[in-house]
């Protein structure tokens, strides 16, 4: 529940900063759509990229800091939102043993990714003004739980192997695996790009 309450309170204070700033929205917009469309040029996904942080367009301004932790924040949405459906899933009557099995370990693996998301975030907000050895340290700590994080999302699709789990439920959580995984990408590539 805190985490998720963690995800809607960051987003909703983008939101709100963004909205909030309609005035200069038009001023600002252009620099920072292009700050934004060219940043996510170093992304495997910037398509994605562009698409998720666009609406945040106006808070993130032309701040590298800014387009991280906005990265971060969306990438944590989805990871939770996935996280709801699948645990939905796992309390769905008549499913076949093997699925359940896999549905369940798809569950625990998108909370575990949840967990290195929200210490992520939390490192970033941790790290302040930090400076020189201490910044690289948070760095690198957030760079350690993306990259893990990265690791379980691709886990958990390979829980559906064979035939016999093919169908519905394995291509609803593999959609939404990659759309995570895809976002988790982006904002790791947006730190790798901006964090050094």
């Amino acid at each position: 529940m805190a985490k998720s309450s963690l995800v809607w309170l960051l987003l909703s204070a983008l939101y709100f900063a963004s909205t909030a700033n309609s005035a200069s929205t038009t001023r600002s917009s252009p620099g920072a759509a292009n700050f934004i469309k060219v940043s996510c040029g170093a992304t495997a996904y910037p398509a994605v990229c562009v698409q998720s942080l666009s609406l945040y367009a106006s808070s993130i301004k032309q701040s590298p800091r800014q387009l991280i932790q906005t990265a971060l924040a969306v990438s944590l949405d989805k990871a939770q939102s996935t996280k709801t459906f699948v645990y939905k899933l796992t309390k769905f009557k008549g499913i076949k043993p093997r699925e359940k099995a896999a549905i369940k370990d798809c569950f625990e693996v998108i909370d575990d990714t949840v967990d290195r998301l929200v210490q992520s975030v939390k490192e970033l907000k941790n790290m302040g003004s930090s400076k020189g050895q201490d910044y690289q340290w948070h760095i690198s700590n957030v760079q350690t739980w993306m990259s893990a994080a990265l690791t379980d999302e691709n886990t958990c699709v390979d829980g559906f192997s064979g035939k016999a789990l093919d169908g519905r439920i394995k291509n609803s959580i593999k959609a939404r695996f990659d759309h995570v995984e895809r976002v988790t990408s982006n904002a790791l590539a947006l730190i790798n790009k901006f964090g050094y």
